[in-house]
């Protein structure tokens, strides 16, 4: 397949999207490249379906408000599969917006298939790329997460937005953001949660302060949150899942969830072969790249808040464009 782009994007998330309009707009020939869903981990696994959820599980708390008010108010069940329906036709409205964007824009090619690298060639240093299908760029669960969610039976974070049902239990092994934000979703909407963290305090790297005062309000709302805790043991037991905890416990749940972590889906992408060295959990160390290259989203190894998903709209993918020779039409060819 012919390589002819002033600019090539890996990824359809927020920061992708945004590269390939801006550098198009500015009359570069660009090509982008997503496997999976566009919108990337922000709009169809992450910040946006979690808001919907957010918002979702805080009605059970302003019905009770609205009683100390005086107001005769009774609280119904909760309606998954109707709540399931909405949340993903708008996260398909969202995807629909960004195919839109792209789509208006000349100049621009989109792929939906993965991208990898091989060896540079050439006087301009451009590359052939070969696609494929197979995961999308962004992001892949890190590879304890996923001995752990798959060799034991267990889901991730990204499973949630497609259960059948929600469990009428559920365990959650991880201390994080993302831990600590489902416990409470999912405590919001009637689901028993108990949460596992093998440190000695949940979100780890976060002020002191405010670690010590969301544990306690956690508990203080209904999660059974068990510090200093791991899976000891962890098995199928009918339609759910027995598991004997350090701790000493043993309890059967409908679901457990382990939210330990994501890694940059860079692996298999001939990244190394074109020089391009890759730190821990193979995210992109910044200085390190080569100067025609960038990493932004999860696949940059951000300082500000390690391990954390970038937000939605990420501004760097403008950025990048703004200041980079490698959106500048014409630039480097030979």
């Amino acid at each position: 397949m012919a390589f002819d782009y002033d600019l090539f994007v890996i990824g359809g998330g927020s920061g992708g999207v945004r590269a390939a309009r801006v550098a198009a707009q500015g009359g570069a020939r660009v090509a982008l490249a997503e496997a999976d869903r566009y919108g990337g981990t922000c709009v169809i696994r992450g910040c946006v379906p979690k808001k919907l959820m957010v918002f979702a599980s805080e009605y059970p708390g302003q019905i009770e408000d609205a009683r100390s008010y005086g107001w005769t108010v009774h609280a119904g069940g909760f309606d998954w599969p109707a709540f399931k329906t909405k949340l993903h036709a708008e996260l398909d409205r969202l995807e629909g917006v960004y195919r839109n964007i792209l789509g208006h824009q000349r100049g621009r090619h989109v792929r939906s298939a993965r991208a990898a690298r091989r060896r540079p060639y050439g006087r301009a240093g451009k590359w052939p790329e070969i696609f494929r299908k197979a995961h999308p760029a962004g992001h892949r669960r890190a590879p304890g997460q996923a001995r752990s969610a798959g060799g034991r039976g267990g889901i991730t974070s990204d499973d949630i937005f497609h259960l059948d049902e929600l469990p009428g239990s559920i365990l959650i092994v991880g201390g994080g953001y993302i831990a600590c934000e489902f416990a409470g979703i999912l405590n919001g909407l009637g689901v028993q949660v108990t949460q596992f963290y093998r440190g000695a305090q949940i979100l780890r790297g976060f002020d002191g302060e405010a670690r010590g005062l969301i544990s306690e309000e956690m508990i203080r709302a209904g999660v059974a949150l068990h510090l200093g805790t791991d899976i000891l043991e962890m098995g199928p037991a009918g339609d759910g899942w027995r598991v004997k905890a350090t701790n000493g416990t043993e309890r059967v749940y409908d679901k457990v969830m382990f939210a330990t972590g994501r890694a940059p889906n860079t692996a298999d992408m001939g990244l190394a072969e074109v020089g391009v060295r890759l730190g821990r959990r193979g995210r992109g160390g910044g200085r390190r790249l080569q100067p025609v290259e960038r990493a932004i989203g999860l696949c940059h190894r951000r300082r500000d808040r390690p391990g954390q998903p970038d937000p939605g709209g990420d501004p760097r993918g403008h950025g990048l464009c703004r200041d980079g020779v490698q959106c500048q039409p014409d630039a480097g060819r030979s």
